[in-house]
């Protein structure tokens, strides 16, 4: 070997151990996305073929986390909720320590959340509002369709300038001051910068969200910062930073259901409410939400006879508030609350004394998995019939046994 070849497999052998310097240098979450290590996801199953690794583990710690949560006590919640969602998009969320950047993975999940809030909050309203260049702009004003928010927001992913916090408040605070007495107001604010760039003095429009019953919440994706759980402890509120993409999926969804309602704010009302019918196919009419003339689809009101297209919404002629008895039956929920149902130890089943079902109440699936492995099995505590817990499925449906649902019939 000739002294150039030696000279050059050196400088190869160099470089490799600068790449390993460089890579050791890294933080964890950085060498996780640096280098996809797909092989690590494998695990070998009792046959000693591979298989990707079991996520029922994690799913079953969430469950028992909720059973820990639920509480049978009743506790009076909003079902009319009109909730804001700020989003910082200063030039702090284009860092790229969320995959591919704080926007990006934000701008996702508020998507996800969106869709669940309206799922589980049928009769609230949403609205969406960007902070960027110091200044607070109205994305979407509140409404009850998510693809309009969805569209809207997927449509005006741009990054620049500071973000500030009070002109925020501000904003929010001048519409949901607004709101029937009947509706809580809440806040819900996506902040990726460190520091805030505000005209005024921001603690005085605290006080002002305060004493207009708002509540305020922040989800922070840098550090904690004083002013944001200032915010939050003065207005009722909930301050948490996200660790990384799951955490913060986990942190966003937890809004989704409605939030017990502060004492001395939790006032009864009664609240006209119209159940509109559908249009006949062929019917021709002007909509009033998009003052267009529209064909067969929609639905007229029963107070002043114009035409909306979707449900619930609020009519824009008489104010009537617009919904279906689905959307009022699973708004319903909330205040009658699943019992939590019992877990069943997988040692009865090999205890030959104990005849347990070996079948699932609900699917008539065998109660025992793959390999007669060890799952999350629950039983309901009013009548017996043991139930497989599905990861996959929502909380509400994974709870409700048909047991549940015949009890009031038995008895």
């Amino acid at each position: 070997m000739n002294n150039g070849d030696q000279r050059r497999l050196n400088g190869e052998i160099e470089e490799d151990e600068e790449d390993e310097e460089n890579n050791d240098g890294l933080a964890a979450w950085e060498r996780a996305y640096a280098d996809e290590r797909s092989w690590e996801s494998l695990q070998e199953d009792e046959s000693g073929l591979l298989r990707p690794i079991d996520n029922q583990s994690l799913h079953h710690a969430q469950y028992r986390r909720r059973l820990r949560a639920a509480t049978t006590a009743r506790i009076q919640k909003g079902l009319i909720r009109y909730l804001y969602i700020v989003i910082d998009l200063s030039k702090a969320a284009s860092e790229m320590d969320f995959r591919p950047s704080r926007m990006g993975v934000v701008a996702k999940h508020v998507e996800a959340f969106i869709r669940e809030y309206f799922y589980q909050n049928p009769l609230s309203q949403v609205g969406l509002v960007t902070i960027k260049d110091g200044v607070s702009h109205i994305l979407t004003d509140l409404g009850g369709s998510p693809e309009s928010h969805v569209k809207a927001l997927m449509g005006k992913l741009e990054c620049s300038g500071d973000a500030s916090l009070q002109n925020a408040l501000d904003l929010v605070q001048g519409y949901l001051d607004q709101i029937p007495s009947y509706g809580h107001r809440e806040v819900l604010i996506m902040y990726s910068a460190l520091s805030t760039c505000d005209p005024g003095d921001i603690m005085g429009t605290i006080q002002k969200c305060k004493k207009s019953k708002i509540r305020c919440s922040v989800i922070g994706l840098s550090a904690e910062i004083f002013i944001c759980k200032h915010l939050c402890q003065e207005t009722g509120g909930s301050y948490y930073i996200a660790l990384d993409e799951s955490h913060l999926k986990d942190l966003i969804l937890e809004h989704a259901p409605p939030p017990p309602a502060i004492a001395e704010f939790a006032i009864a009302n009664l609240i006209k409410m119209g159940f509109p019918q559908r249009a006949a196919e062929s019917s021709v009419a002007i909509c009033s939400c998009h003052k267009e003339a529209k064909v067969g689809d929609g639905y007229t009101c029963p107070r002043c006879k114009a035409r909306v297209c979707e449900l619930p919404t609020e009519c824009r002629i008489c104010g009537l508030t617009l919904i279906s008895s689905p959307h009022l039956a699973r708004s319903y929920h909330h205040l009658f609350p699943i019992v939590p149902f019992d877990e069943v130890s997988m040692s009865l089943y090999s205890d030959q004394q104990n005849k347990l079902p070996k079948a699932c109440f609900g699917c008539q699936q065998s109660v025992l998995g793959p390999g007669n492995k060890p799952g999350l099995r629950v039983a309901c505590p009013k009548l017996p019939g043991i139930q497989r817990y599905q990861p996959q499925m929502k909380e509400d449906e994974v709870l409700l046994s048909w047991n549940c649902l015949c009890y009031p019939l038995r008895n």
